[in-house]
């Protein structure tokens, strides 16, 4: 019992980064490196927290964070695009926006909670027959409904990526630019169409965090999360099948700490905070290690398009 308590508090735990992750590698599968993540998943949690308080509605809370998102990564997209500035500068620039932007409207929502008809919309729900499925069912069928919102995003992504002539048309567009451009893609709004989607599932792991996992509002709710997340693109070697496993590893790790503390073991809880970083660190060395053809990155990314170079 107490591991599937263990395996459903991860699962939890890490479906911010799952969103996040999820939403960076669609991004990235665009060509452009978007280092806004933590950024954009404190706008979606302000924006998200406020729209909830405002209207207790969870589709508007809901949609108010996607908008949010969405609208950040915009702003990324035009500069980053059409502007063709740096994607590093840029990326980092909208991470110290939305934390600007999140602690000035977050100071007014200090200590409030999430109406009780958000809570209740987003309680654990037992999904009947697969709920009851031994050890399986109580770790991924008894979740909330935002839970299984995440996996959905992931698989759908997947099934996009691997199975759709958008899909193919969007790796071809991050692999080789001008190679799409000359066949006739339309790179320029394939990559604003996919950086702000992304943007949006970003936003949306920050509204899980303020509305459904803590849930009320509180400085820097992500935690450097949204860090994590970028590192887990590589980690899932941009692939959002492996980026559901990779999400729940690292949500084990950001709870184990909790768990140690029932046991009564002396360990700094300066050192259990820090375990997920550490694993990140150890993680990226491991990956960049092992060069192969199936964990690079695409070609592309990182770099501007210019349609004059073909």
């Amino acid at each position: 019992m107490a591991l599937i308590s263990f395996l459903s508090a991860a699962v939890q735990a890490g479906m911010p980064l799952l969103f996040a992750t999820v939403g960076e590698i669609i991004t990235e599968k665009s060509g452009n490196l978007n280092l806004g993540v933590e950024g954009l998943m404190l706008l979606g949690a302000v924006a998200g927290f406020q729209v909830g308080l405002i209207t207790a509605n969870p589709f508007l809370a809901v949609m108010g964070a996607l908008l949010a998102g969405a609208a950040g990564a915009l702003v990324f997209a035009f500069l980053t695009v059409t502007l063709r500035a740096n994607q590093v500068v840029t990326g980092l620039s909208l991470t110290i926006l939305g934390t600007g932007v999140a602690s000035f409207t977050g100071q007014s929502l200090m200590g409030q909670v999430v109406p009780e008809g958000i809570s209740k919309f987003f309680a654990a729900v037992n999904i009947p027959l697969l709920g009851s499925i031994p050890f399986i069912g109580p770790v991924l069928f008894q979740q909330s409904i935002f839970v299984y919102m995440g996996f959905i995003v992931a698989i759908a992504a997947g099934v996009y990526f691997y199975k759709t002539r958008l899909g193919l048309n969007l790796r071809v567009v991050g692999e080789n630019p001008a190679a799409a451009d000359a066949s006739g893609i339309n790179v320029t709004l394939y990559k604003y169409v996919h950086i702000i989607v992304g943007g949006a599932l970003c936003a949306l792991g920050g509204a899980y965090l303020s509305l459904v996992y803590i849930p009320s509002w509180q400085e820097n709710v992500t935690s450097g999360r949204g860090w994590i997340a970028v590192a887990l693109v590589i980690f899932s070697m941009w692939n959002p099948y492996k980026a559901m496993l990779s999400a729940i590893f690292f949500g084990g790790l950001d709870i184990v700490g909790f768990r140690i503390q029932k046991f009564d073991i002396a360990v700094s809880q300066y050192m259990i905070d820090m375990l997920p970083y550490i694993a990140t660190i150890i993680v990226l060395i491991a990956v960049s290690a092992k060069k192969s053809k199936e964990n690079m990155a695409p070609q592309s990314l990182g770099e501007p398009y210019f349609r004059e170079d073909r």
